[in-house]
């Protein structure tokens, strides 16, 4: 048994790594390289799955732990990690306290349908000559009030759902490392930038990185 990952360098594949690598589920790697001028994904992801984005993985043994499994290729990070939280009999999902568990689901969904879309379009507007210099004073405002919502809720807990850890802080890691590195995450939010800290530390997220190869946003 063992899942395949098709990981692409300085993406949302490396949350997989690191979910596999807290789940203690085997994985191997099949690599993909951006290329150096476009930073897209190679055509050859597109022999994967029809879209040629990454992650995508793939069971060979099934969610059932039977052999044989048909599922083939299971593609966007939200649906992969439900997936491997599943296989995993619930590990690092939704806590037992109902009011824990809306909020994992509410942080799962978040991290990729309200925070990411503002910073990538910062980043594609940050391309822009001339232009991309005045849409981004109206871009970084918006960017602004996600992050003193997080700073707000990591204030008053250690985790995105509560006490201990789960596939929610998994989804948060990508977006929260791509704020800090370029939309204005800084030490003038403790709370968001400890969480961060603690994320790097995990044993599970360093053998991550170790098997994923460099990733900018560690």
């Amino acid at each position: 048994m063992t899942i395949i990952v098709h990981h692409l360098n300085n993406s949302r594949s490396q949350r997989v790594l690191w979910m596999l690598e807290e789940l203690g589920l085997p994985y191997t790697i099949k690599r993909y390289q951006r290329d150096a001028k476009t930073m897209l994904a190679p055509p050859e992801l597109k022999q994967v799955h029809p879209l040629g984005k990454s992650p995508v993985i793939e069971d060979t043994d099934g969610a059932s732990g039977g052999a044989g499994s048909d599922l083939g290729a299971i593609a966007e990070t939200g649906a992969i990690v439900e997936y491997l939280v599943d296989k995993a009999d619930g590990r690092l999902g939704a806590p037992a306290k109902r009011a824990d568990a809306l909020r994992y689901r509410f942080w799962l969904h978040y991290a990729e349908g309200s925070l990411m879309p503002p910073l990538l379009l910062k980043l594609v507007v940050s391309r822009i000559p001339v232009f991309g210099k005045v849409a981004l004073k109206r871009i970084q405002p918006m960017i602004d009030v996600h992050l003193d919502y997080i700073e707000s809720e990591l204030a008053q807990r250690p985790w995105f759902a509560g006490d201990q850890m789960t596939a929610a802080d998994i989804m948060m890691s990508f977006p929260l490392e791509a704020a800090r590195s370029r939309a204005g995450l800084d030490q003038s939010r403790p709370a968001t930038i400890a969480w961060l800290a603690k994320v790097h530390a995990r044993p599970a997220y360093q053998a991550a990185l170790a098997k994923g190869g460099p990733y900018a946003y560690a």
